[in-house]
């Protein structure tokens, strides 16, 4: 074995003229030496050709001595910078940027002996990690830690990045024409103009803006995506236990909030418009399961019916029975919705009379059923409808959500 150990370095070291540091020297023979780490193996290959005028008298023919600051200072300016910058973390993930040379006289002794090894990139992220681990006690997390921190050795510059956090929760809409996010001004498209007092809103707050700033600002954030499993009209009440929501985070640099606290700020900061309840902490998956449950929940509703013409309160019975609602897409959506027909399923409907031409209508249904279209009928794009079965137009002039259940 060491026959074979010693043919193969001293052609590494021809081709390098004796200058390769302990770490690219033993990566070569990362398959066929075993040690700790790199550096332990080159110290060995670099023993074993002590016969062969082994020592080295230039820097590093591949990474010019690179791990040299690696191993000397480097930890403590990235430690700084993460003080200076008051960055509150548990996990990370080291990533750095190497000058495309090393890269290229890396390859070339590579692909000269045939070696099948870890690029230099693996060892320089691994060391720094090793090192940050025993000094920060903090641990490494390959799939989504806390921060990257990104060691760039071209422009000798160091760059951390915080990964989001997402809080999930339930919020109520108290009140009437509340969009849950921006609706761009119809007018300037967002740009701002008089009509919008040049906000470039459709509406001057929405139910992400009542909730989102305090989160951000006690997470010391930079900006806030809010995720609703659906949303309600905005004239529609979002009530009962609320609808769930998932809030992302960018760059917080405190991740771990007191949520019970962040709770109250939020409902203060709201104004008795929207209120939350129920959060906690959850992983980056569970924005997409939010955001794809809609047609998957059940939802109540509670709308007020008002008829064209007086009805007996006895014909109301007739609604029970509605089961297999198909519904083309909306007049009033169809700018923005794709034009198809969508089936859903109605669990049960309550009436309940008012007057002589309105009543109260419980339903439970699938959720991605328009209600107020199932009220209509909307020009016979919904069957069946409340009109329809009743053969009076009735129209929906009040509605509220009381339930979303995922």
């Amino acid at each position: 074995m060491e026959s074979q150990i010693t043919e193969k370095a001293l052609k590494i070291m021809e081709i390098t003229e004796g200058n390769l540091c302990d770490h690219c020297l033993g990566r070569a023979f990362s398959q066929t030496v075993e040690g700790p780490d790199n550096k332990y193996r080159g110290e060995y290959v670099r023993q074993i050709l002590n016969g062969n005028n082994s020592d080295t008298s230039g820097p590093c023919y591949i990474c010019g001595n690179l791990f040299n600051d690696v191993e000397n200072g480097l930890i403590d300016k990235i430690i700084d910078k993460i003080n200076h910058e008051n960055i509150e973390f548990s996990t990370f993930l080291v990533g750095c940027r190497v000058s495309p040379e090393i890269l290229s006289k890396e390859g070339e002794i590579q692909k000269n002996l045939e070696l099948d090894v870890e690029n230099i990139k693996k060892e320089i992220n691994r060391e720094i990690g090793k090192k940050l681990y025993s000094t920060l006690e903090k641990n490494v997390e390959f799939d989504y830690p806390n921060i990257v921190i990104m060691v760039d050795f071209v422009n000798n510059d160091i760059e951390i990045q915080l990964n989001p956090i997402f809080i999930e929760g339930r919020y109520r809409k108290l009140v009437r024409g509340i969009p849950q996010t921006k609706w761009p001004c119809g007018k300037c498209r967002g740009k701002g103009c008089p009509n919008c007092n040049y906000t470039g809103k459709q509406y001057p707050e929405t139910v992400e803006e009542l909730i989102s700033p305090e989160a951000v600002k006690l997470a010391i954030g930079s900006e806030s995506k809010f995720h609703g499993a659906g949303r309600e009209d905005i004239d529609v009440k979002m009530l009962g236990s609320g609808r769930p929501f998932v809030l992302e985070i960018k760059e917080p640099k405190i991740r771990d909030l007191d949520l019970e606290i962040l709770e109250e700020k939020i409902n203060t900061f709201a104004g008795g418009k929207v209120e939350v309840h129920d959060l906690k902490f959850v992983g980056k998956d569970r924005k997409g399961t939010i955001k794809c449950s809609s047609t998957d929940t059940y939802k109540v509703y509670r709308a007020i019916v008002e008829l064209e013409n007086d009805i007996n309160g006895d014909k109301l019975n007739l609604l029970h029975s509605m089961e297999i609602i198909n519904q083309r897409t909306p007049i009033r959506v169809s700018h923005r919705r794709a034009d198809k027909i969508r089936t859903r399923k109605v669990r049960s409907i309550t009436t309940k009379p008012i007057d002589a031409h309105k009543f109260e209508m419980i339903v439970e249904c699938e959720g991605g059923l328009y209600i107020k279209e199932l009220i209509s009928g909307d020009e016979g794009r919904s069957k069946p409808s409340v009109s329809e079965i009743l053969g009076i137009n009735a129209l929906c002039i009040q509605l509220d959500v009381l339930e979303v259940n995922i």
